[in-house]
């Protein structure tokens, strides 16, 4: 009986050493001592439940060299492998989205990868209680804002919001805690003069005069029921914080809505922070208020991107740059 008791505790005090471990996996300090060399080249897509520090630090140093991943979640999923194709194209080797040496001494930074952060009094500023799905409640709203400070922070910083959550767990976000938040890369600079939207692989590439790739967006490209244009166009205007006109004859049905509407701009509006207008009448590249489902659901024949990738490939168009639909 003795033996037996003693084996119950050993076998007791390991699942609590294992739990004290896992609830110790995701932090700033073991997502910045992450080894990246350490996650398999050819992992396949990612259903673990909780974000991997190494995959969060990955993530972002992807981010920091303009090749995005979208959403930093901590998760290996084909956004992942995308962001690495395209990093592979950008340095002009073999394309294959693996994870393998020479792609990782690409990523070489050693600067921490998330660091606190305080919030301010304007992270809190211009809050909305919630957005009504339903667009006939949304065109009755001032302004589609973030609802919370969480979410302002997590698109401010690239996250997931469950990722920011996890990695502040019991935080209210209130205005002068200290939050532990990703560090991406710096807004990508330069002149792009040429866009591609290839269809296949659901991403956006900008090409500067000389054809040397500049950056790299994993993008939501149309639907089956309401494909994105073919063909070459060229970029009409940019225009921020955009209000949406949505018109059942033109655009989709949208619940039971059959009346024009004018909804107002903000970040959670249907175009999000940024509106790319193309020379194809009633087609553009946009933000979204989901940024968690970019190149998983289906577009209404737009490109979108997350409301900060767009943001950044924005400040380098001008009217003129062509945009080109790949197969």
């Amino acid at each position: 009986m003795l033996m037996k008791n003693m084996i119950f505790l050993a076998a007791s005090l390991t699942l609590c050493l294992l739990g004290t471990v896992s609830a110790q996996e995701l932090s700033a300090e073991s997502i910045n001592n992450a080894a990246i060399e350490a996650i398999p080249a050819d992992r396949p897509a990612d259903a673990a439940p909780r974000p991997d520090p190494a995959i969060v630090r990955l993530q972002v140093l992807l981010d920091r060299v303009g090749s995005s991943p979208g959403v930093i979640d901590g998760h290996y999923g084909e956004n992942v492998s995308k962001a690495i194709a395209g990093l592979e194209a950008m340095r002009g080797i073999a394309t294959d989205g693996k994870l393998n040496p020479e792609v990782i001494r690409f990523l070489t930074d050693h600067r921490p990868v998330v660091q606190p952060y305080v919030i301010s009094r304007d992270d809190a500023k211009a809050l909305v209680d919630h957005i009504p799905k339903d667009y006939a409640k949304q065109a009755k709203m001032r302004y589609l804002g973030y609802i919370s400070v969480a979410e302002r922070l997590s698109e401010r910083f690239h996250m997931d919001i469950d990722l920011l959550k996890a990695l502040n767990a019991g935080s209210t976000f209130a205005v002068g805690a200290t939050v532990i938040v990703a560090m991406p890369g710096d807004p990508k600079q330069g002149a792009v003069k040429r866009i591609e939207v290839r269809r296949h692989t659901g991403q956006v590439l900008a090409f500067d005069k000389d054809g040397s790739l500049i950056s790299v967006y994993p993008a939501t490209i149309g639907s089956e029921e309401t494909p994105s244009p073919s063909g070459t166009h060229k970029v009409k205007g940019v225009a921020r914080m955009p209000p949406y006109s949505y018109n059942p004859k033109v655009n989709f049905q949208q619940g039971k809505n059959t009346k024009v509407l004018r909804l107002p701009s903000g970040p959670n509006g249907p175009v999000g922070t940024v509106w790319i207008d193309l020379t194809e009448p009633t087609y553009g590249i946009h933000g979204t208020p989901e940024p968690s489902l970019i190149d998983k659901t289906g577009s209404h024949g737009c490109v979108r991107l997350t409301n900060w990738d767009v943001e950044e490939l924005a400040a380098m168009v001008k009217p003129g740059v062509i945009v080109a639909f790949v197969d």
